[in-house]
């Protein structure tokens, strides 16, 4: 049984992949909150912290968007090297050198506020239900028209969910 590990609210979990999706650098919190040592994470792919929980579409709109250069926030589930399982709330954003050329990505994730948990959990089963149905491709369309009923932009939405 997995168990879960609650944020203080002290706590800024910080990691940067490069283009391909590889840690190339995690913080303290990260590897206490995660169970990982620095040595079995480098040059890994983020998605080894992919909770079953969690949708492929919200990973899907999120590396669209950074490619794009926009600032993307979204509760995470993510797994722990022994199974158990935390939730954040990050913000990702890509790192551009002086040309504007992507470098890294850039994420910072915090404690989500537990009325968020709730909400979001509701969405995202609303969405792996698509997917598992339909793929990923009809989880973005399902998770626009979420979106667009509160009347606002998908970061406006996240913001919202965490206040």
């Amino acid at each position: 049984m997995s168990l879960e590990k609650i944020l203080t609210s002290d706590v800024l979990i910080t990691s940067k992949t490069n283009l391909k999706g590889e840690i190339i650098y995690a913080n303290e919190d990260f590897l206490t909150y995660s169970d990982y040592k620095i040595d079995e994470i480098l040059y890994k792919p983020h998605s080894i912290m992919r909770h079953p929980d969690m949708p492929r579409t919200v990973f899907k709109y999120l590396w669209d968007n950074i490619q794009l250069k926009k600032e993307v926030f979204a509760f995470v589930k993510n797994k722990t090297k022994y199974n158990d399982y935390y939730w954040v709330f990050a913000n990702v954003t890509a790192s551009c050198d002086t040309n504007g050329n992507i470098l890294d990505y850039y994420s910072v994730r915090r404690k989500p506020k537990p009325e968020a948990i709730k909400t979001i959990e509701e969405i995202y089963k609303i969405l792996l239900r698509k997917e598992k149905d339909e793929g990923v491709k009809s989880g973005i369309e399902e998770l626009d028209k979420i979106v667009k009923s509160y009347g606002m932009t998908y970061n406006e939405l996240m913001m919202k969910i965490q206040k």
